[in-house]
């Protein structure tokens, strides 16, 4: 991965586990020979990411069907056995799980010899479990305590900035990313990356992105980061020229913005598991889109480029829309959440709990006991995420002159389903398409 990075070319990722040790390594090599600069992804099923391991090992006596690879179940023997035949210095393999509370799953990826993980003290909590923090904060500290005592400290990425998936607005993503990055340096870890999930308005991600980037410049010297993109995580397109529309504006937002990896969505993933080869079709459209934004940019950056050279176009919902990061603040705001969380306390992990003790961070829709609840956000009109209600957050509301009315179920459900309509309008306008579109096909030049 690192070696990808160094050349410039962007890194990208599946989603993929699956149950048995056979598929599992078929999957890896799959991955491993797609025409593209991909690494491998193990993602643990749920038994396993709640420390169940019973049921885990229950599953694969009977042959009951996973959602994901057993690590604890099959054991450290195996899965370093799987691992010395897929991976390598070209081809690093991430652990995806989910833990809350994730030590077991820690001490097993060590005895495996795992390269990478990911996940987070607030991350991996809030989301998925019912754990308070201040449990969950002692935990990672024990975990990255761990992992930064071996000969080869494991990567570790931080899961902040993609909480909840969508309608969480872009200032606190960032700051719970830069938040997470500094609790694992706090904790002994120097080789990190921070992410950021695409969101609604691709001019608005390419300035939150420049802002996390910008504070990770800022904070976490001496460290080895870099920064990772998810495409859209929230309600995808249902058709299948949307699902690559929205894809294809990941990839180029990650190219654009200078982001090093990109974990891809595959359009099965709406309805269902995704098979071996669609992931690998993923990565591979991924990568040649990649190429295809690397080239029209280098082609903008020359003399003979003419009026406009350099200005940014991406797929968009609209073929040739030019994209422009948004002025809005987001790194003025970020700043802000970071320097105040920091002052609560001598640690970050204390200071963490603290924050959200007191609303001093707070998640919009996030139902977890520890969160207040009671900041809110929405998507305007133009497709900006911004906050309706601050909560309690030190945070400055631009209400537009007007008071926001409270957002009922049928709003809030209007805007989970916001880039649904936007990347299928086109194609439910111009008819049915049955397979993905042609690079050619679907450039924004």
């Amino acid at each position: 991965m690192r070696e990808s990075r160094e050349q410039g070319r962007l890194v990208v990722q599946p989603r993929m586990g699956f149950g048995d040790l056979a598929t599992m390594r078929e999957g890896l090599l799959g991955v491993r020979a797609a025409d593209a600069a991909a690494v491998g992804t193990i993602t643990l099923d749920s038994y396993t990411r709640v420390n169940d391991h019973d049921s885990a090992r229950q599953a694969l006596r009977t042959g009951a069907e996973l959602n994901g690879f057993p690590l604890v179940a099959h054991g450290p023997v195996a899965t370093r056995r799987l691992l010395g035949e897929v991976s390598g210095d070209g081809f690093p393999v991430q652990v995806r799980h989910g833990s809350a509370l994730p030590y077991p799953l820690f001490e097993a990826m060590v005895a495996a010899g795992v390269d990478a993980t990911e996940g987070g003290p607030v991350s991996y909590c809030l989301p998925y479990s019912r754990a308070p923090i201040s449990e969950a904060v002692k935990a990672w500290a024990r975990c990255c305590e761990l992992i930064a005592a071996q000969s080869e400290p494991m990567h570790l990425e931080s899961f902040g900035g993609c909480m909840l998936g969508q309608l969480c607005p872009p200032s606190l993503l960032v700051a719970l990313s830069v938040l997470e990055a500094l609790f694992f340096r706090e904790h002994g870890l120097s080789d990190i990356s921070l992410s950021y999930a695409q969101q609604t308005h691709p001019g608005q991600d390419l300035e939150a992105i420049a802002a996390l980037r910008r504070l990770a410049v800022e904070r976490l010297a001496g460290a080895d980061w870099h920064v990772v993109l998810y495409t859209f995580m929230g309600v995808f397109p249902r058709t299948l020229v949307g699902s690559f529309r929205i894809l294809e504006e990941s990839v180029r937002l990650a190219v654009r913005s200078g982001s090093e990896r990109l974990i891809v969505k595959t359009p099965a993933e709406a309805h269902r598991i995704p098979t071996i080869a669609e992931n690998v079709d993923a990565l591979e459209f991924a990568d040649a889109i990649a190429r295809d934004e690397a080239a029209r940019a280098a082609r903008a950056s020359t003399p003979a480029a003419g009026p406009g050279a350099g200005a940014a176009h991406g797929s968009g919902a609209e073929s040739g829309e030019e994209v422009r990061a948004t002025d809005s603040g987001i790194y003025e705001e970020a700043r802000m959440l970071v320097d105040s969380t920091l002052e609560l306390a001598p640690t970050v992990g204390e200071a963490l709990i603290r924050a959200f003790s007191r609303g001093h961070l707070d998640v919009p829709y996030c139902l977890h006991q520890d969160n207040a609840n009671r900041s809110r956000a929405y998507v305007d009109p133009g497709g900006m995420l911004r906050w309706a209600e601050p909560g309690r957050m030190p945070l400055r509301v631009d209400r537009g002159g007007t008071a926001r009315r409270p957002v009922s179920a049928k709003g809030l459900l209007g805007m989970l389903g916001f880039n649904e309509r936007r990347f299928d309008r086109e194609q439910l306008t111009h008819g049915h398409f049955t397979s993905r579109p042609s690079i050619s096909a679907r450039s924004a030049s």
